[in-house]
């Protein structure tokens, strides 16, 4: 018995019972057909309508057919890596949600899948009933997020445009990814304040729990685009023993 058939006796009659999925179309890609089989069930027993792909290629091409509403993804793939599949899933479709899926010892591969744009992870071996909870968790937020007013931020040569989502320094076009944008706005509409990670989680990722060291990494990764030297960063600022915080490099209104 592998770790994934004891959960499934044990949570069944729990997980996803609400049947909260209403349809929304999951794209499962991992190699095991014992865990791709675990995890199918208990998304369609909370409503989801899942697709199954067992290798890179596979993955891909089941996402041209149909473009799903999330994608749970391993990143230990056959063909072609999880990690390759994600960052060519990001060039197509920048708002189709990511969960990872990864291994105790793939801490590495975990830091690049979310600097890839993956929205969350899930490390092996999982219970299901919590793959459940975090693809309806992501989803969640995903369908339920406002749009924002249309804005222009700007401090020094940063510009963001929120309507169009375009990210400039010095004129210069920034390529990020969904959730470095989403951070970089909010921390800069909330400038001079300090923001526990477990804060920013919540307002951007809307994770009420998760690992916190995420947003760590997408700091590290908005440093390395937006300041003039990564090591010594002027906007994002580290507070120590609370989080972070974003200090304009020009006054109000200024240029």
């Amino acid at each position: 018995m592998t770790p994934y058939e004891r959960p499934l006796d044990r949570d069944a009659s729990s997980a996803g019972a609400a049947g909260t999925g209403k349809g929304q179309a999951v794209l499962v890609v991992d190699d095991d057909p014992t865990v791709s089989d675990v995890v199918r069930r208990y998304l369609e027993r909370a409503g989801y309508e899942v697709t199954l792909a067992g290798d890179g290629p596979a993955a891909l091409a089941a996402f041209s057919r149909r473009r799903p509403d999330l994608v749970v993804l391993d990143l230990m793939l056959p063909g072609i890596d999880g990690l390759e599949v994600c960052r060519r899933l990001r060039t197509r479709a920048d708002g189709v949600p990511i969960v990872m899926l990864t291994a105790l010892g793939e801490e590495a591969d975990r830091v690049l899948g979310l600097q890839l744009g993956a929205d969350d992870y899930v490390t092996k071996p999982f219970s299901p009933r919590e793959l459940v909870l975090r693809v309806q968790s992501v989803l969640r937020r995903t369908l339920t997020r406002p749009a924002p007013a249309p804005e222009t931020l700007v401090d020094g040569g940063l510009r963001l445009d929120t309507a169009r989502r375009i990210a400039s320094l010095d004129g210069i076009e920034l390529s990020l990814t969904v959730r470095e944008f989403d951070l970089l706005v909010f921390l800069m509409r909330h400038p001079g304040r300090a923001f526990k990670r477990g804060e920013l989680l919540d307002a951007v990722w809307g994770w009420t729990f998760g690992d916190q060291s995420t947003v760590t990494v997408h700091v590290r990764r908005l440093r390395e685009k937006i300041e003039r030297d990564a090591a010594a960063p002027q906007r994002i600022l580290t507070v120590w023993g609370v989080g972070y915080r974003y200090e304009r490099v020009t006054a109000a209104g200024g240029s």
